[in-house]
């Protein structure tokens, strides 16, 4: 991942000054939605870069072992080898950037790639994920466990009731404590920006998280009615680009929940290349945080290589 950001004092006054135009935000979205995307080789590179920077994600009541194990092998092999084959990147090591789960599956995934001989990160959510709303103590513990089953990074919530009610103070000093019980640990801090009401308030949020020493902002848990958007994902990436000017480090960027097909995936690309240039373009800088995008993904990878798409048992589950 990137060179850590260590975060830096809260700086209140940056925090309270900020305004964001709402209709220059939506006009740049459409612009960037506008945008013409590759194609046939070009695209087929695309997509293959954008499962490079998927967290293949299951988040649901009733995962057991043997469905996260079979996550984790989809992730370590996430392209039907014979497709790979045909566009002679077989051997390119192409996996998805990481997998991620609840706190008490980490244990599976770790043991689940350990067997494979993956060096795969696993991902956990935590932090009373996704409302974030039990006790701070408990929120700290949930962190603790899922470092010392093996996570190596963690997606923590916010508390939003302290950012809608403007206690930024109190949010910061929160997700510093996160960022210690974190530890080697890298921390991905999810904002759920449809619970935050404002553009100006995901812009503070952003900021007030990387201050604390988030090593990536992330959109939304998936759990919320509005995740990923472009305008929130501009607004965020804007902050993303203040903070590198301002103290010289590169926090990541993870939008989250909803994100299904290959054609959206080519849009997020189109973002971040344009608003942060070629080097968020990696997944030490950029994870899709997604569950199903990655069938839709192998899909059209399977029509560009035979010409066709596959009919439903072509494909194993994603």
């Amino acid at each position: 991942m990137s060179s850590r950001n260590p975060g830096m004092d809260l700086d209140l006054e940056w925090v309270l000054k900020v305004r964001v135009n709402t209709q220059a935000v939506l006009k740049r979205a459409q612009q960037i939605q506008g945008r013409k995307v590759a194609k046939k080789q070009w695209q087929a590179a695309w997509l293959l870069k954008a499962v490079t920077c998927i967290d293949l994600t299951t988040l649901a009541g009733d995962d057991t072992p043997s469905n996260v194990h079979r996550l984790c092998m989809k992730a370590t092999q996430p392209i039907r080898h014979d497709l790979l084959k045909s566009m002679d990147m077989h051997d390119k090591g192409i996996t998805t950037a990481a997998v991620c789960v609840y706190p008490s599956r980490v244990a599976d995934a770790v043991k689940s790639l350990k067997a494979a001989n993956s060096s795969l990160p696993v991902a956990s959510v935590a932090t009373g994920f996704p409302a974030g709303q039990t006790p701070l103590k408990t929120r700290l513990e949930e962190v603790q466990m899922a470092v010392e089953d093996g996570a190596t990074e963690i997606d923590i919530v916010i508390n939003r009731t302290l950012a809608l009610t403007g206690q930024w103070r109190a949010l910061y000093d929160e997700i510093r404590q996160f960022r210690e019980a974190c530890g080697d640990a890298h921390m991905k801090t999810i904002l759920a920006v449809g619970e935050l009401g404002t553009f100006t308030n995901v812009y503070k949020a952003s900021l007030v998280s990387m201050m604390a020493g988030s090593d990536f902002i992330k959109t939304s848990t998936g759990k919320e009615s509005v995740n990923a958007t472009y305008p929130v994902a501009i607004v965020m990436v804007r902050a993303i680009r203040d903070y590198c000017l301002r103290t010289g480090y590169k926090v990541g960027f993870k939008p989250a929940g909803g994100i299904r097909t290959a054609q959206e995936s080519l849009v997020w690309l189109t973002l971040m290349k344009e608003e942060l240039g070629d080097e968020w373009l990696s997944p030490h800088l950029f994870r899709l945080g997604a569950s199903s995008l990655l069938a839709d993904i192998e899909r059209q990878i399977y029509h560009y290589v035979t010409g066709r798409y596959p009919a439903y048992h072509e494909l194993p589950m994603a």
